[in-house]
């Protein structure tokens, strides 16, 4: 897998670590056949303004933003986005322009949640925000914005919401391949991956940079918004797709992708206690700082499944997509429940 022909540039801070969790394993121990030994792969520490999952995206997303003469990043998220921080910073670092449409897809209309955690980064880092109603088509919108970047004389790239196309999906085939020689390196051997599942770049990533290296380690998505029939779709097609791109579409197949969206909760971006308890006990173990969105329910997934006797005696890792700058925003939410 020649990565390097896609030309991506270089911010990440990589490889991240992969680390165990002891006292996360510990307190996941009590199921009838021991729980799961815990690790942890630390995508939160990728550098790029706090960092996080999208950073490895961002660099073959730049690349060829840059390799077709960009000088405006256009993209989309939620109010909160964490892939929005991270352009934003990409775009900054690049000396590029940044429009931006954010999505009130929760309906909050709490001052932390609409001011401060990534919001306020948005605006430090650059970015020209503008907000829309939830429901919105982000795809039409960001198709006009990009018109008026070049009605005014600039030259846009548009980044789909959470980077997540076959570009963007390459650094998680990257990552996959870093995951197993770290893994190789440490004699570990590799049960199952556990991550969330969103727009399906990182998910599809993984899948794809696993089955081309024949690794045969399953991923579990854990979903933060769509039903599983739709996610694992979403996912699959990616992942198809990704891998075509690499002429290997072949060695993906339907059985590879699973995800369980039964710990959504109400609703994307929405938190419920079983979040808040996973934030916790990850911060008060290991030192895991988590985010309430994507790695918050991730957590909540694994922890409720762990304890069910699920992963009973398997090595398994936790992929840390990032995020904690946004718990800032969900400050009115956590107070008197952690």
């Amino acid at each position: 897998m020649h990565l390097a022909r896609f030309n991506p540039v270089r911010f990440a801070h990589l490889p991240t670590p992969l680390e165990p969790l002891p006292r996360l394993t510990e307190a996941l121990s009590g199921s009838p056949g021991g729980g799961p030994m815990l690790w942890i792969k630390r995508d939160d520490c990728t550098g790029l303004a706090g960092g996080g999952n999208k950073t490895r995206k961002l660099e073959y997303l730049l690349g060829d933003a840059l390799a077709n003469d960009a000088d405006t990043l256009v993209t989309q998220g939620a109010v909160q986005s964490n892939h929005v921080r991270q352009t934003a910073a990409a775009a900054a670092k690049f000396g590029l322009a940044c429009e931006v449409i954010l999505e009130h897809r929760t309906g909050s209309d709490a001052h932390d949640y609409n001011r401060s955690g990534n919001v306020l980064l948005d605006e430090l880092l650059g970015a020209k925000l503008r907000t829309v109603p939830a429901g919105t088509d982000m795809n039409q919108a960001m198709a006009e914005v990009a018109a008026e970047v070049a009605e005014r004389g600039g030259t846009p790239y548009v980044i789909p919401g959470g980077g997540s196309n076959i570009i963007g999906a390459l650094g998680y085939v990257e990552c996959a391949m870093e995951l197993v020689m770290q893994a190789n390196e440490l004699g570990l051997e590799i049960d199952r991956i556990v991550t969330a599942t969103g727009s399906a770049g990182t998910h599809a990533g993984l899948v794809a940079g696993l089955a081309m290296m024949g690794a045969d380690i399953p991923v579990l998505g854990i979903g933060v918004r769509a039903p599983k029939d739709v996610q694992e779709a979403n996912v699959f097609r990616l992942a198809q797709d990704t891998a075509d791109l690499m002429g290997y579409r072949e060695r993906v197949t339907r059985e590879m992708v699973v995800a369980d969206c039964e710990y959504v909760g109400e609703g994307y971006g929405l938190v419920d206690q079983g979040v808040i308890d996973a934030l916790a006990l990850a911060a008060r173990t290991d030192a895991i700082l988590l985010d309430p969105v994507y790695t918050g329910k991730a957590m909540k997934g694994l922890i409720a499944l762990s304890r069910k006797g699920a992963f009973d005696g398997e090595t398994v890792v936790f992929l840390h997509t990032g995020g904690a700058q946004g718990l800032f925003g969900y400050q009115t939410v956590l107070e008197g429940r952690l």
